[in-house]
C-alpha cells in the first residue's frame, strides 16, 4: 500500500497501467447483418469453424471469395511440376493457391490484379501462408496489358487462367458501392483510383446511350424506361440505394423479387461500362496466342453471356486459323453440388483451348 494514502496501491513510483480491452461487436438478434458486425467471417484464420458454418449454409463469408470450378480448371490446364503460368485475375487468391501447389517444385506463377484495395491484402495473406517470390510473383496490372508480359516470358506461358467474375470482396464490401443492398456512393470501379465512378457517368450519359448500355450489357427488357427515369433523376442516383429507389419508383407494382433482378442487371451493366470490361477482354483475347507457349493451355471462366460469346468466338476463330489445335465447343459448368454449396457459381461457364504445337506467331 502507499504509506501516504493507504487506499492507493503502492506503485514503486511507476504509473499504473490500465489494461485496454477491445469490446466485441454487438448486433441485434442471433446473426450479424451488417458487414462490420461479421467480425468472425472477416477473420477467417481465427474463426475457422464460424466460416465453415457460413459456407455450409450456401453463403460466402464476408470479405472472402470462394474459388469456382477448381477441379474443372485443373483438369483443363493439366498442370505439372515445373510449369510457368499466369493467373490473370488474382482476386482473393483461391485459384492462385491451387495453381502454385500443382506446379511445385521449380514452377512459377505470375498473378495479376487491378484492384489496389484487395491486392495488398491477398498478397499479405499468401506470403504469410508460405508462397514466396521464388514461385509466385504478384503484380498490380490489368490483364489487357498481357502483351507487355510477352517480352518478359519470351518462351510463352505453359498455361493461363482468367476468372472474369467480380470478387465477393468487392460485391460485399459496402464502401465499394457494388451492391444495391448497401447504402454507399455508387462507384462500381474495380480500380477506384482510375476513371470515373458510375455516379459520375450517370450525370453525363445521354438517355439513348444509357438505354443501349442497359440492353447490350445485361439484356434488360425495360432498358428504355429505366434510362428515362435515371436521366430524369440523375442527382438521386449518386448512391447505390438512391439508384435502386429511382428504379423502384418507376415500377411501383412490380414485386420485390422481380425488382431485385432488375437491380442486378442495371448494376451489372453500369459496372461493365465504367470498367470497360468487354473492351479489356477483347484486348486480352487478342494478345492471348502470343503469350502462350506452343502446346500451352488457357482456361477462361465467364459469368456473363456477353463475355462467353467473346471467348467462344476468339477460340473458334483461333481454331479455324490453326492457332489453337483444340478448344471446348461446349462450356463446362460447375457441378450440381458446387452450385448448391456456392450459389454464386450458378451462372459460371468455363471454356478452354490448347495452342497448336507448330503455330508460328
Amino acid at each position: 500500500m502507499n504509506p501516504e494514502n493507504p487506499s492507493v496501491p503502492h506503485s514503486d513510483n511507476q504509473p499504473s497501467e490500465t489494461p485496454t480491452y477491445t469490446r466485441r461487436v454487438r448486433y441485434r438478434g442471433t446473426h450479424p447483418r451488417k458487414f462490420q458486425e461479421k467480425y468472425k467471417e472477416l477473420n477467417p484464420e481465427e474463426h475457422q469453424e464460424a466460416v465453415a458454418h457460413v459456407i455450409s449454409r450456401g453463403q460466402t463469408p464476408a470479405g472472402m471469395h470462394i474459388p469456382i470450378c477448381v477441379p474443372e480448371i485443373l483438369e483443363a490446364l493439366q498442370l505439372k511440376p515445373g510449369m510457368i503460368g499466369l493467373d490473370a485475375t488474382l482476386g482473393y487468391g483461391g485459384h492462385t493457391r491451387k495453381l502454385v501447389d500443382q506446379i511445385l517444385p521449380n514452377g512459377h506463377l505470375t498473378s495479376l490484379d487491378v484492384d489496389p484495395i484487395e491486392l495488398p491484402k491477398t498478397e499479405a495473406r499468401l506470403r504469410a501462408e508460405g508462397y514466396s517470390e521464388e514461385n509466385l510473383t504478384i503484380r498490380r496490372m490489368n490483364f489487357a496489358a498481357l502483351s507487355g508480359l510477352v517480352y518478359e516470358v519470351p518462351q510463352g506461358f505453359d498455361f493461363i487462367l482468367a476468372d472474369l467474375g467480380v470478387s465477393s470482396m468487392q460485391l460485399d464490401t459496402p464502401s465499394r458501392g457494388f451492391s444495391y443492398k448497401f447504402q454507399a456512393p455508387l462507384d462500381l470501379r474495380l480500380n477506384p483510383q482510375k476513371g470515373v465512378s458510375a455516379a459520375q457517368f450517370l450525370m453525363k450519359v445521354k438517355q439513348d446511350d444509357l438505354a443501349e448500355i442497359l440492353f447490350e450489357y445485361s439484356d434488360e427488357p425495360q432498358s428504355l424506361k429505366i434510362a428515362e427515369s435515371i436521366c430524369a433523376s440523375r442527382a438521386h442516383c449518386a448512391t447505390t440505394k438512391g439508384l435502386a429507389e429511382v428504379i423502384k419508383q418507376r415500377f411501383p407494382k412490380v414485386e420485390e423479387a422481380e425488382l431485385r433482378k432488375t437491380y442486378q442487371r442495371v448494376f451489372q451493366a453500369l459496372r461493365i461500362e465504367v470498367n470497360q470490361e468487354f473492351s479489356v477482354l477483347d484486348q486480352f483475347l487478342a494478345h492471348l496466342p502470343a503469350a502462350l507457349a506452343p502446346g500451352g493451355r488457357v482456361a477462361i471462366l465467364t459469368f456473363h453471356s456477353g463475355e462467353d460469346r467473346r471467348v467462344k468466338h476468339a477460340f473458334q476463330e483461333g481454331f479455324r486459323s490453326g492457332i489453337y489445335e483444340s478448344w471446348s465447343k461446349d462450356p463446362v459448368r460447375p457441378s450440381f453440388e458446387e452450385q448448391r454449396v456456392n450459389p454464386r457459381s450458378t451462372c459460371a461457364k468455363l471454356r478452354f483451348a490448347v495452342k497448336s504445337s507448330t503455330v508460328i506467331d
